[in-house]
Parts: structure tokens; sequence; C-alpha cells
């Protein structure tokens, strides 16, 4: 059991179904305080269904579709990066501010700085490599596998793009096949023709 949970306990003790979300709040601000978090998580709203997101202070970690269960999430986290996991939407409002202008078009270019914890190897070039693809262009899998250092790894760049724990901040939905087909999409093909579509490309 982490510190953070721990303390959960000690403060929800003797509470019929848990902590209150006022406690919650409260417990939060205070580990927080104290330094004790080291990630932070939150769900948001967007055209695309609701995301979990997750940043440590290093940077963004998550942004997470509905598809893939909060549970599965936050124990991914707590096992590659720490188990002092906490919702504390606080920390996470620049971004989601960021989301909310990129959804309504306003935004061309994310500033927020990523973590790259949760990537690895080859498949950490080939997200480096999608993340500078330009608002509004596309790459094709061959380009992204050269640009990441291997130009007959188009598979590779595939999987790589598959398992990007950062949709649509890291723009692996820039990324098509050659003459144009879609390919694959880590949030189901709708998605990646809404993202596409926000940018200017039908």
């Amino acid at each position: 059991m982490s510190d953070v949970d721990v303390e959960l306990d000690r403060a929800a003790g003797g509470l019929s179904g848990g902590p209150s979300p006022a406690l919650m709040r409260r417990v939060s601000e205070r580990f927080e305080d104290e330094g004790l978090v080291d990630v932070a998580y939150a769900q948001v709203d967007s055209p695309l269904g609701p995301l979990t997101i997750a940043a440590s202070p290093r940077g963004l970690l998550v942004v997470a579709y509905p598809e893939r269960p909060l549970d599965t999430v936050l124990s991914r986290l707590a096992a590659e990066v720490s188990p002092r996991v906490l919702e504390a939407p606080a920390r996470l409002d620049p971004i989601r501010r960021e989301l909310e202008e990129y959804f309504e078009g306003k935004l061309r270019r994310f500033s927020t700085k990523i973590d790259w914890t949760l990537t690895r190897g080859f498949g950490r070039k080939v997200l480096r490599t999608a993340a500078k693809i330009p608002y509004g262009q596309v790459r094709t899998y061959g380009q992204v596998a050269e640009g990441a250092g291997s130009a007959r790894a188009v598979r590779a760049a595939g999987n790589g793009l598959g398992s990007n724990p950062m949709p649509v901040v890291v723009p692996c939905h820039r990324v098509v096949r050659t003459g144009g087909g879609l390919g694959g999409y880590t949030g189901g093909l709708e998605r990646k023709e809404a993202l596409l579509a926000i940018e200017g490309r039908t």
C-alpha cells in the first residue's frame, strides 16, 4: 500500500462508504502542498468522450480514451512511474485548458511538457518523430519510421504509434498510409477522422 493510500485510509477511518468528495479534495490539497504526489490525474470531458489525463512534475504522461479503464491506467502509472498517484485536477488545469482550446480549433501547438517515461526504445523515437509533425499536416508510416532512424521498420513504427500513451497531444493521428489511407488508430478511426477534421484535413 502506498503512502497516499495509507493516508487516505487514515482520513476515511470509520466513514461508511469511504471519504466524501470534500474530504478527498482537502487530502489532495494537503498532499500537493507537502509534495507527496508524484503523479496527478484527472478526468476531463471532450468531444471524443471523457479523457483521463495524468502528469508528473516532468510533464504529461497519459491521455487515455474511455475504452481504457481508469483502474488499468492508474495501475500502470503506479507500477512504472510511482505508487504516489492521486486525483489532483488543479495541477492539470494548464493541459486541460490546452485540450479545450485545441478541440475548439483555437490551439495549433501544445506547449505542455512531455514525460516520456511510459515509452521505450524505438517506440519512443517514433513518438518523438510524430510529435514534430506540424498541425494540419500528415506523414506516412514510412516517413515516421525513417525519421525515427529505421526506414524499413514501418510495421514497428505502426506498433509504436499504436501504443502511444498520449494521443491528441502526441499527434499519432497525423500519420497515414502511403497513398492517403487512414491506417489504424488507438482511439478508433472515427476519432482519427475527427481530429484530422479539426485540423482542416478531410
